[in-house]
């Protein structure tokens, strides 16, 4: 009954977010494999005259595109229809994820796990708008190591097959489960060596290879055509980053690290949106009524549960050691990889190990206290829920009062509406931040382009822009010049134009829903009769 509560508030609490915020760029990656344009970084392979995506980029797979194609066809690319499925994912990982520790450690281990990862708002958020993505990550590995566990409990080879192959599904979705699998595999190394070599026969080990050889093969097939192409691309080290990237897994434990990327902060939004609905106003007092938490109690608990290790004894003592190895081996080699673990999509791929050592330390604890031991465990589960509940309810307040930044901006809606409405021929998007989203939600159909304007223009870079300036019925999307994830791109263009004879004619303004001027849309016409040349 209780995991039962907890995946029904998981679903519930994700459920009010769907449709609050705008379709960022990273959310609809997967688009690219799906309709026009497609991406250049992108790999696919032939067979006769089909074409298959393999690969949206060097590390991040098609998996999820292939997943959401026919729920695409039958459904359309709505905003449910893009959101949903993710949410669900994380429903079905959290059910799993109690099945795991009740199958290691017992089920007081597998309440205490499952209730601090319902209530966990970085886990709820990344789940629900998966711009990581995350949301099959985490699916696919827990699946796959309940189904090893399974094996290892049961001698059942199929669960060991399938194990591995759901592992091989991660790292072609993305590559970088290798820091969760390879933390896994040195944490078996070293707390259960002996087991681990009891149970090991060149057959098994024939059949775990073989298995998550074929759940990767879309990646094994790319790297062979590319030589190596995720590893190079990928495998660069640094550490001058670390003490920022110690600040965003802090602010990951302590559920922070969100505000002001997700959400707009008071302050940013001209016209605040007073909450209208009855949860919307039942969520602004609760916001009020707890002081606007900006984060959990989770970090201490964590804390406890390291101190609390001395109760710990065989079974449970091992599987505490075996998290938090596997955990800081994921973290270090995250870390030290240039351009990875400086960002909450990464630091979550961690979770839900913190959980875990939390469900393996508390459970034996309260069970060494006696009759004290459950109903200290009770309040401070209590405490530590409550916490967490009210973090998620503070974000919910924000989106509505204040939607989202530029990146997740609810304007992308009306300018998909005008643009579907416009006869433009071609589309050029000059910012970061769009052309993704506008190929999901608009299924291909937008005659969308990419531009740039490099700061320093070559005489390549001159052509290409001046072809596309000459392109009749082209417009031009950018975001104004507030809101510029990359600056200046229209102040360039507009300057290379008039150097090239065109002057600049505005078409629209798109604005959110919060009255913010977010999206500026122009085109280009001849500023004299007489035609210039490109200088």
């Amino acid at each position: 009954m209780l995991p039962l509560i907890g995946c029904t508030f998981f679903a519930f609490a994700g459920l009010p977010f769907l449709r609050h915020l705008g379709v960022e760029n990273d959310e609809a990656l997967y688009g690219s494999a799906l309709y026009e344009p497609h991406d250049a970084s992108g790999y696919w392979y032939r067979i006769g005259h089909h074409r298959l995506p393999l690969m949206l980029m060097s590390y991040l797979g098609t998996l999820k595109a292939w997943i959401y194609q026919p729920l695409f066809k039958i459904f359309s690319t709505g905003i449910l229809t893009i959101r949903l499925p993710a949410l669900l994912t994380g429903v079905l990982s959290l059910w799993i994820f109690y099945l795991l520790l009740g199958r290691i450690a017992g089920r007081r281990a597998a309440l205490i796990g499952c209730g601090l990862l319902a209530s966990d708002a970085i886990y709820l958020l990344t789940t629900c708008f998966d711009w990581g993505p995350v949301a099959l990550q985490h699916l696919l590995l827990l699946s796959g190591i309940f189904l090893l566990i399974r094996f290892w409990q049961q001698g059942h080879e199929f669960s060991l097959a399938a194990g591995f192959f759901l592992c091989g599904l991660a790292l072609w979705d993305k590559a970088l489960a290798v820091w969760i699998l390879s933390g896994l595999a040195v944490a078996a190394a070293i707390t259960l060596p002996q087991q681990i070599l009891t149970r090991l026969t060149l057959r098994r080990l024939a059949l775990a290879a073989v298995s998550l050889s074929a759940g990767a093969f879309p990646l094994t097939l790319y790297n062979i055509h590319s030589r190596g192409g995720t590893l190079h691309e990928n495998a660069s080290y640094e550490a001058q980053r670390l003490p920022q990237k110690v600040d965003v897994l802090v602010s990951t434990f302590r559920g922070s690290g969100l505000f002001g990327f997700l959400t707009a902060e008071d302050g940013q939004t001209a016209y605040p949106h007073t909450p209208s609905t009855w949860l919307e106003r039942s969520s602004s007092s609760l916001a009020e009524l707890a002081g606007h938490p900006h984060s959990n109690l989770f970090p201490y608990a964590f804390y406890a549960a390291l101190a609390l290790t001395i109760f710990a004894r065989g079974r449970d003592l091992r599987a505490i050691l075996f998290c938090l190895i596997a955990f800081l081996v994921a973290w270090i080699e995250m870390a030290l990889t240039a351009n990875a673990g400086g960002a909450i999509h990464h630091t979550i791929l961690l979770w839900p190990l913190p959980q875990a050592i939390v469900a393996f330390s508390f459970a034996p604890a309260s069970r060494r206290l006696a009759r004290f031991g459950l109903p200290l465990l009770t309040a401070a589960l209590l405490l530590l829920i409550g916490s967490g509940v009210l973090l998620v309810n503070e974000y919910y307040a924000k989106v509505v009062r204040n939607g989202g930044t530029v990146i997740w901006t609810d304007a992308v809606f009306p300018l998909n509406d005008y643009l579907k409405r416009s006869p433009a021929k071609y589309i050029y998007c000059l910012d970061w931040g769009f052309l993704d989203t506008l190929r999901l939600l608009g299924a291909g159909r937008l005659p969308l382009r990419y531009a740039t304007v490099p700061s320093s223009l070559a005489t390549p870079d001159r052509r290409l822009l001046a072809a596309q300036l000459e392109q009749p019925g082209a417009i031009f999307v950018n975001h104004t010049k507030s809101n510029e994830i990359y600056p200046d791109q229209t102040a360039r263009l507009v300057q290379f134009a008039a150097a090239c004879g065109y002057k600049r004619e505005d078409l629209t303004v798109i604005f959110d829903s919060y009255g913010r001027a977010v999206f500026e849309i122009y085109r280009f016409a001849w500023a004299n009769s007489k035609r210039s040349s490109t200088p």
